[in-house]
This record gives C-alpha cells, structure tokens and sequence, in this order.
C-alpha cells in the first residue's frame, strides 16, 4: 500500500464525518447525496459538512449503496439520436429537474438500454424509440419485472409494468402538408426512411388525397443526424426545378433544410416553404422560426412523469400518457405580405 494512503479499516465514514461536523449522520447523508434542500437543512451546516468531508478525506460508496438501498441515483436517458435538438432539450430540461433530488441524469448512447440495463440498475430509465420486434419487447418487460423503472415512448405498446408515452403523431403529420398544400401545389419532402415509416406515409397519403402526383426527384432520404439531413437539403435544394415547399420529417431536417436554403441564397419563406416534425426548442428559436407539428409543453411533462416515478409513483402499474400533436405555424411557412 502507497504511504498516505489510508486501508480499508481506516478510511472515514459517514460517522466519523457527522462527528467532525457536530450534526447527525442523517445530516451528512442529505448534504453528501444532495437531498438536504428537500429537509431544510441551512447552507451553513451543509457548508460544515462538506468542509468536514473533505478534510477527512471522505468519499461516497456509491456501489456499496447501491447494494444496500436498491438505488442508483442515477436516471438513464436512452436517446437514439443525440444530435437531434429535441434529444439534447430533454436531457436538458430532465437533469434540471432530478438534480435537486440528488440524481444524476445520463445519456445512454444510440439506444443501447438493453447493455446498459443488464449490467446496472438505474433509479429511472427513460427510452426514446422500442422497435415491435417481440425479443425486445419481452426483454423490456422482464426489467420491469425485476424493478427497473422503466419510462418508454411508443405509439404501440401495452404498458406491463412500464409507463408508456404516445404522441399521436401518426394522424397529426397530414396537418404539415394540408398547410403546405394551401398555397403550394408542389410539395418535397426530406425523410429519414420510407418503407413503413407513419410520418412519411402522412406525406404520401396526403399528396394522394389531394390529387397531387408524388415525384421521385422531390423525395430525398438522410442518414440520422443534423449532418445528413444536412447534405440531403442541399441534395434536393440545388436541383433545377425544386419544389417550392418542403416537409420533414423530422425538426432537425426542417433546420437543415432551412440552413442550406440560406447558403443557397434561397428566401424562406419567400421561394421556400418549410415545415418540420416535433416542435423543438431549437426549431420555434430558428430564424425564420419552424413551423412544425408537434406536442406542446412534452418536454416538462415528460419530466413530471420521471420524477413520478422517482417519488410518489415509484413501483406503480405502468400507464398511458397521450400527449397529441398539433400544428404550430410559425414564420418558416407564412404566406410573405408585400408592402
């Protein structure tokens, strides 16, 4: 053992930590997990404790907790894209939240809440997109089944002892290109995938309906991410006879779309018009800011639910919050006024 180094037997405790600060060792342990503002403990004695803490050397045992109590302090968010803005206002606007309640908030890369899941227990995990393959699905119940607190979205599944979100956006998507279609009679569009994909069948349905012919050169598909998106928009926008409205299918392709139309010295929404699909923070704060469609206030209810969970829904039968998606109109897709 390196000198200096204290062993196993020597090393502080929340004891011997409450001891050097003259307060309880329930007082230690809210200041240490970040819990004392919820017990109106003064910022003075939490400033002592602390103080105490760090000349003692003290450091919690996370893992040694976790095995004790169950919990993890931990809240798992498993977010498919990061790049997209609306990934980044939820993990924004959901660590916000579970901060003061000594829980910290972490993003799980790509998706991947099944590795994840077997190797730890969060207190929450919130996951972004379940796919319908029924070896996934069973998976996630069996977390539930063991505890996991589990925060899915999906317009598909039951809840078994996980919270389910839906948006409703399957139905709403056709109000995006009805609005485009009042004043445009050719209407493109940007979307991630084709073959099954409920936002991009809004926009083929849509067109049909209104007896609009679908063009192949007026569809270009981008890889998943802002940089993609990106290159598809110049791709379709650099074209000799463009349409003169767009539909994303994502907010992050509407943005895409309108930076690109930017380099090209494309007016939006003068000789473009642009409408996105998920009413993002990033998008309503754009210039021109995004028409798109989209729940309002999602990100905050979405954090009401975990924090639910956390506390007073925490073990509780798994429900369904609907959250319907509406059309938002903003400067992106107005009809200019001369004069």
């Amino acid at each position: 053992m390196a000198m200096g180094q204290p062993s196993a037997a020597e090393r502080p405790t929340l004891r011997m930590v409450a001891a050097e600060a003259g307060v309880s060792v329930a007082t230690v342990s809210y200041v240490l997990s970040g819990r004392h503002r919820s017990h109106t403990i003064k910022d003075s004695t939490a400033q002592r404790v602390r103080e105490a803490a760090t000349r003692l050397g003290y450091r919690r045992n996370d893992a040694a907790r976790a095995i004790r109590t169950g919990k993890s302090d931990l809240v798992l968010l498993s977010l498919s894209v990061l790049a997209d803005p609306w990934s980044q206002a939820v993990a924004e606007t959901v660590s916000a939240a579970v901060s003061p309640l000594g829980k910290t908030a972490l993003i799980v890369a790509d998706g991947d809440w099944r590795t994840v899941l077997s190797n730890r227990t969060p207190d929450v995990i919130f996951i972004d997109s379940v796919s319908d393959d029924p070896a996934q699905i069973a998976e996630l119940e069996a977390f539930a089944a063991q505890g996991v607190q589990i925060v899915a979205f999906s317009e598909t599944l039951e809840p078994r002892g996980f919270d389910v979100i839906r948006s409703g956006a399957e139905p709403r998507c056709h109000l995006a290109v009805e609005h485009l279609l009042e004043h445009h009679d050719r209407v493109g569009a940007l979307t991630s995938r084709t073959s099954g994909f409920a936002r991009f069948d809004a926009y083929l349905n849509t067109m049909r309906a209104a007896g609009r012919p679908v063009r192949d050169e007026d569809i270009e598909i981008f890889e998943r991410h802002p940089e993609g998106a990106y290159r598809a928009a110049m791709a379709l926008l650099t074209k000799p006879d463009r349409p003169s409205a767009l539909y994303c299918t994502t907010d992050f392709a509407a943005i895409a779309a309108v930076r690109a139309a930017h380099r090209l010295r494309i007016d939006v929404p003068r000789d473009l018009a642009v409408v996105g699909v998920g009413n993002t923070p990033e998008g309503e704060h754009l210039d021109p800011s995004l028409s798109t469609v989209g729940p309002v206030g999602f990100n905050e209810a979405l954090t009401r639910i975990i924090v639910g969970r956390l506390t007073a829904r925490e073990g509780a039968p798994g429900e369904v919050f609907d959250f319907p998606w509406q059309l938002i109109v903003r400067d992106s897709s107005r009809v200019p006024t001369d004069g």
